[in-house]
C-alpha cells in the first residue's frame, strides 16, 4: 500500500496525467483545425449540379423556400395569400424540376439544403428538401454554374450567345465576345474618368462661384457633357445587347448579359484535376476580390488588407511604449510598494474585457482626442468630422493599449534574464546607464521583447468587439491606403477579418454554402496570425543566436 504512494509512483502518476491532458488539448486543437479546414475548403470546391425532380411539399416544414435574390414579400409587410384546402391538395403531388446543388444538413432524416435556380428565381434560391420527396435525381452534365460579377450565381444550361445584330453565336465564341464586352466597358470607364469627371468638377466650381445658369462657359460645358453622355449611353446599349441564353431544368429560357458574367464552370463535367484548377482560381479570387452579396460571396481582400494594416500599425505603436515602460520598471523604478502596485496593475490590465478598451477608445480617442483635433486643424470641415470619427488609427491605438500589458510583462521578464555580470562589466568599462541599456541590456533581452510582440500580434489580430466601436465596419468603400495624397488615410474606417466572420455568422447560420465562406475566412485569419507569428519567431531566433550564442 505504501508503495503506491512512493515518490516514484507519484512522479509516474503526475507524468501520466500531464501526458493525458496534453493529449486531450492536442486532440481538441487538431479537431478545431480540421473542422475549419474542411468547412472552409468546401467554399472553393466545385459542387456538382443535379437535375432534381421532386414533389411539391406544400405545408411541410421542408417546402418553405427562402429566396436569396428576389424581394421577400414578408419584408415589405405584405401577407401572402392563404391557400385553400382544395388548392393545397391539388398542389401536393405536383412535380417540380430544377437544377440544384445539394448539401446534406441532417444525416439521420436525410434532409438536403438545396441551392437552385429556375425561371422564378434565376439568380439562385434555397430551400430544404426531404429525400422522401425526391422523385428523380441525376447529374446534369450540360448544366453550368454561372457566376456574376456582383457575386450571384445562376444554375442553367447555356444554349447560345446573341449579339447586337440579333445573330446567334455558338458558345465557342464566348471568349471573343467577352473580350469585346470588356473593351466596351473600358471605353465607357475611360470616357467617364477622362471626360465626364472633369466636366463635373468644372460645373461644381462654377456653382461655387455663383456663375449664372445661362453663362456661355456653363452652356459650353453642359453641351460637352450631353455629347459625352450620349456616347456612354450608346456604348452601354451596345454592350448590354451581348447576352447568353440559357435554359432551366423546366425548359424555360432566360438571358444573362455577358457584361455581368464572371465565370462559367461546367462543374458536373470536370475531372479531378480540372476541379483543382477551379479551386485555385477561386482561392485567387477569394484573396483579391471584394465581398459581395452582404459578405456571403466574393472575396475578402479589403478585410485581409485592413487586418494586416491594423496589426502593423498596432505593433509600431505598442512596441516602443511597452519596451520603455518595462525599462523604467526594471532599471529605474525603486523597489517600493508603489512600484509593486504598478506591476500588479499592469498584470491586471491584461485581464480586463476587451470591450472595455473599445468603449475607452471610442470615448477618449475618437470623441475627445479626435474631436479636439478637428476643432484645431479641421475647423473648416465641421460639423463633418475628420478625425473625430472611428478609423484605422484609433483602432490601432486602442489595440495598442489593449496589448500593452502583454509587451510590458514579457519585456520586463526578458530584462531580468540579463546576467548582472554583463551590466557590471559594462559599467566597469566606463559606459553610462543609458549606454549599458541600449548597447548591452536591450540586445540580450530582444528575444523576450519579440515574445511580447508575438503575443500582442496574436491577441490583436483576433479581436472583434473593440474594433467594431473604433473603426472596423461591415463594408468599407475605400482602402486606408490608395494613390491619393497623403496615401495613408488614418481617419478612414476599414474592414477586418474578425468582423467579417462575425457578420457572416448571422447571415449564414442556416445556409451550408454561405457558411463555408465564414469558415474560409476563419481559416485565412488563422493563417494570417500564423504567418505573422512565424515571422516574429524567425526574427526572435536570429536575435537569440546573435546575442546569446554569438
Amino acid at each position: 500500500m505504501n508503495s503506491l504512494f512512493s515518490p516514484a509512483h507519484r512522479q509516474s502518476l503526475v507524468i501520466s496525467l500531464t501526458a493525458f491532458f496534453t493529449s486531450l488539448l492536442l486532440i481538441a486543437l487538431v479537431s478545431v483545425l480540421v473542422l475549419i479546414s474542411f468547412r472552409g475548403g468546401a467554399y472553393f470546391w466545385p459542387e456538382p449540379i443535379y437535375d432534381v425532380t421532386y414533389k411539391d411539399a406544400v405545408g411541410s416544414e421542408y417546402g418553405a423556400i427562402n429566396n436569396t435574390s428576389d424581394t421577400n414579400e414578408a419584408d415589405n409587410g405584405n401577407k401572402k395569400p392563404q391557400t385553400s384546402i382544395k388548392d393545397r391538395k391539388n398542389r401536393e403531388n405536383k412535380e417540380n424540376r430544377i437544377f440544384a446543388q445539394l448539401y446534406i444538413t441532417d444525416e439521420a432524416e436525410r434532409i438536403y439544403q438545396v441551392h437552385y435556380a429556375d425561371d422564378q428565381s434565376p439568380y439562385g434560391a434555397q430551400m430544404q428538401l426531404a429525400e422522401a420527396d425526391v422523385i428523380n435525381m441525376e447529374l446534369a452534365h450540360n448544366s453550368a454554374e454561372i457566376k456574376t460579377i456582383d457575386g450571384r450565381f445562376v444554375l442553367g444550361q447555356p444554349q447560345f450567345l446573341t449579339t447586337p445584330d440579333s445573330r446567334r453565336q455558338d458558345l465557342s465564341h464566348f471568349a471573343d465576345i467577352q473580350s469585346r464586352v470588356t473593351a466596351l466597358s473600358s471605353q465607357i470607364e475611360k470616357i467617364r474618368s477622362e471626360r465626364l469627371s472633369p466636366i463635373h468638377e468644372s460645373l461644381a466650381s462654377l456653382d461655387g462661384k455663383g456663375v449664372n445658369r445661362n453663362a456661355p462657359a456653363r452652356k459650353r460645358l453642359e453641351t460637352q457633357f450631353e455629347r459625352w453622355q450620349h456616347d456612354v449611353i450608346h456604348f452601354e446599349q451596345e454592350r448590354d445587347e451581348y447576352e447568353l441564353r440559357i435554359t432551366f431544368a423546366n425548359a424555360q429560357e432566360y438571358s444573362i448579359r455577358v457584361s455581368e458574367i464572371k465565370s462559367i464552370d461546367y462543374v458536373s463535367q470536370l475531372s479531378y484535376f480540372e476541379k483543382w484548377q477551379v479551386v485555385f482560381n477561386r482561392v485567387a479570387t477569394f484573396l483579391t476580390d471584394s465581398p459581395k452579396q452582404a459578405n456571403t460571396s466574393g472575396g475578402v481582400f479589403p478585410a485581409l488588407f485592413g487586418t494586416v494594416l491594423m496589426v502593423f500599425l498596432m505593433t509600431i505603436i505598442v512596441t516602443p511604449f511597452g519596451v520603455l515602460a518595462a525599462i523604467y520598471l526594471s532599471e529605474y523604478a525603486p523597489d517600493t510598494p508603489f512600484t509593486t502596485a504598478i506591476r500588479i496593475s499592469v498584470s491586471n490590465m491584461a485581464g480586463v474585457p476587451s470591450i472595455v478598451y473599445g468603449v475607452f477608445g471610442l470615448g477618449f480617442f475618437v470623441y475627445t482626442l479626435g474631436g479636439n483635433i478637428d476643432a484645431f486643424f479641421f475647423a473648416d470641415k465641421l460639423p463633418a468630422p475628420t478625425m473625430g470619427t472611428p478609423g484605422v488609427f484609433w483602432a490601432s491605438l486602442t489595440m495598442a493599449i489593449l496589448t500593452l500589458p502583454v509587451v510590458i510583462v514579457a519585456t520586463e521578464e526578458g530584462l531580468r534574464r540579463v546576467p548582472e555580470g554583463l551590466k557590471r562589466g559594462s559599467y566597469a568599462l566606463g559606459a553610462t546607464k543609458v549606454e549599458t541599456i541600449v548597447k548591452t541590456i536591450l540586445p540580450i533581452a530582444s528575444p523576450g521583447i519579440m515574445t511580447g510582440v508575438i503575443l500582442a500580434i496574436a491577441r490583436a489580430a483576433g479581436e472583434v468587439a473593440p474594433l467594431m466601436l473604433v473603426g472596423a465596419v461591415k463594408f468599407a468603400p475605400t482602402l486606408p491606403i490608395d494613390g491619393e495624397f497623403p496615401y495613408l488615410h488614418l481617419e478612414r474606417q476599414f474592414m477586418h477579418l474578425g468582423v467579417l466572420i462575425y457578420d457572416g455568422a448571422f447571415h449564414s447560420s442556416t445556409d451550408a454554402k454561405n457558411s463555408s465562406m465564414m469558415f474560409a475566412a476563419c481559416l485565412l485569419l488563422l493563417m494570417v496570425v500564423f504567418v505573422l507569428n512565424v515571422l516574429a519567431v524567425i526574427l526572435r531566433t536570429r536575435l537569440r543566436k546573435r546575442y546569446l550564442q554569438g
